[in-house]
C-alpha cells in the first residue's frame, strides 16, 4: 500500500494509559508510522496530564470534551471529525473512527468530502449498564449507522462480525486485537505496595464497571478456601456509586485488595507474578487484558461468552470458562484452578503459545492496511475537499 494520511477519531487518546481502544490504537497506528504512514491521533484533552505533541511516531492532537458520562466521547469525536476535515488538518486519506458512538459522525466526511470512512467496532456499547433508556436508544441508531454508512466496518472478533452480518446484513472484516510480548519481573513493587509476592494471589484487571462484574467475583471468591488473595486492579468510568458499593463488598473479605489503576511495570509485575486471571465479563469485544494474561501464560476462569470463548477454545485446566453471572459456577472454577495449579500452569503454557500466535499486532496492521487500500480504491480518483 502506499503511504496514506490517517486521523484516528474516538478514543481517549495516545499515550494509552486505561482502556483497550487506546492500546489498538496506539499498536496499530504505531506500526502503521514504521510503515510510513501518517498518523494523527486525536486526544481528548483531559486524558493525560502531560502533554506530547508526538508518541511512537504519531501526531497527538489534543480537542477538548466535555467531561461527563454521557457527552464526553461525543463531544470530542463531533470536535474531532469538524478539525479533521478542514482544509489545514492535514487531509487525512482515511479518517478511522472507533467504537459505535462517535460512528454518529461518520455521514458528515461520507456527504461532505471525499475521503474514506472506516469505523472498529469494539464492543455492542449500547448493553453497557451505565447507560440509561435514552443513551442506549441512541446507541442502537448509532449502530445502525455504523453498519450502513462507513465504507468498511471491522471488528475485533468473530461474534461481532456474525452480529453486523445477522442483525444488518453487513459484511464486516474481522481483524482482531494483537498481543505484545510479555515483559517479566521480579515481585518489587507489589510486595512493596501492597505485601504481595510471586503466585500467591488471583488478578482481575479492568474498568471497574458493572458488565465487568468484579462484584460477582468478590462475592464467589469469599466462598473459596483458600490463602491466596484476590486483586482487583483497575479504576471508575463514571461508576463512582459502583465503585463504592464495591469497595464496601470487598471490605468484608480480608483477602481482597482493590488497588486502583495500574500500568508500566507495575502492571508487567502484577501480571508476571499472578497465580490465575480472573475476567467475569457479561459483556465484551474482545478484552485486552485476557489476551495479555494468556501471553503471560497465567492460568485463565473467564466466563462463557463468546469473544471469552474464542480466545480460551477448548476447556482445559489452563482456560476454564463459568456461565456468564453464575456466582457458583465461577467459585468452582476458581477453586479447581487453585487447587489444581501445576496442572493449570501446564495449560496456560499451551494457551499462551496459541494466542501470541494467532493474536499479532503486526498481522492486524497488515489486515487494517489492506481494508485502507479498498476503501481508498473507491474514492481514489476524485476530487478531495
Amino acid at each position: 500500500m502506499k503511504p496514506a494520511s490517517i486521523a484516528f477519531i474516538g478514543q481517549r487518546g495516545v499515550p494509552a494509559t486505561i482502556g483497550g481502544i487506546e492500546h489498538h490504537v496506539e499498536e496499530i497506528g504505531s506500526r502503521l508510522v514504521e510503515r510510513g504512514h501518517e498518523v494523527t491521533v486525536y486526544t481528548r484533552a483531559n486524558y493525560t496530564e502531560d502533554r506530547v505533541t508526538e508518541h511512537r511516531g504519531m501526531r497527538v492532537r489534543y480537542i477538548p470534551t466535555a467531561p461527563t458520562k454521557h457527552l464526553e466521547a461525543l463531544v470530542h469525536s463531533g470536535l474531532s471529525t469538524g478539525v479533521a476535515m478542514l482544509p489545514g488538518a492535514g487531509r487525512a486519506d482515511i479518517l478511522h473512527y472507533h467504537a459505535i458512538g462517535p460512528s454518529v459522525f461518520t455521514p458528515l466526511p461520507r456527504a461532505l468530502t471525499r475521503r474514506g470512512v472506516v469505523l472498529t467496532i469494539h464492543g455492542l456499547d449500547y448493553d453497557r449498564d451505565k447507560w440509561g433508556l435514552g443513551a442506549r436508544t441512541a446507541l442502537k441508531s448509532a449502530g445502525w449507522i455504523s453498519a450502513h454508512v462507513p465504507h468498511a466496518t471491522i471488528t475485533v472478533s468473530r461474534n461481532l462480525a456474525d452480529h453486523y452480518l445477522e442483525r444488518y446484513g453487513r459484511v464486516a472484516h474481522y481483524i482482531p486485537n494483537g498481543v505484545a510480548p510479555p515483559v517479566r519481573r521480579q515481585p518489587k513493587l507489589v510486595t512493596e505496595r501492597f505485601g504481595l509476592r510471586s503466585g500467591d494471589y488471583a488478578l482481575f484487571l479492568g474498568r471497574l464497571v458493572p458488565e465487568k462484574a468484579p462484584d460477582l467475583l468478590v462475592r464467589a471468591f469469599r466462598n473459596v478456601e483458600t490463602t491466596a488473595r484476590l486483586v482487583i486492579a483497575g479504576g471508575s468510568s463514571f461508576t463512582d456509586q459502583y465503585v463504592h458499593e464495591l469497595e464496601v463488598l470487598a471490605a468484608r473479605d480480608p483477602r481482597v485488595l482493590l488497588v486502583g489503576p495500574v500500568h508500566g511495570e507495575l502492571l508487567q509485575e502484577l501480571y508476571t507474578n499472578a497465580a490465575l486471571f480472573v475476567l467475569p465479563s457479561r459483556l465484551e469485544g474482545l478484552a485486552l487484558t485476557l489476551l495479555e494474561a494468556a501471553s503471560y501464560r497465567l492460568p485463565l476462569v473467564a466466563s462463557d461468552i463468546p469473544p471469552n470463548r474464542e480466545v480460551i477454545g477448548a476447556e482445559g485446566p489452563g482456560g476454564r470458562t463459568f456461565p456468564s453471572g453464575d456466582e457458583a459456577g465461577l467459585t468452582a472454577a476458581l477453586a479447581a484452578t487453585l487447587a489444581g495449579l501445576d496442572a493449570a500452569r501446564e495449560g496456560a503454557e499451551r494457551l499462551g503459545d496459541r494466542v501470541v500466535r494467532d493474536y499479532d499486532w503486526d498481522a492486524a496492521t497488515t489486515a487494517t492496511e489492506d481494508v485502507y487500500e479498498q476503501v481508498m480504491r473507491r474514492t481514489r480518483g476524485s476530487r478531495r475537499t
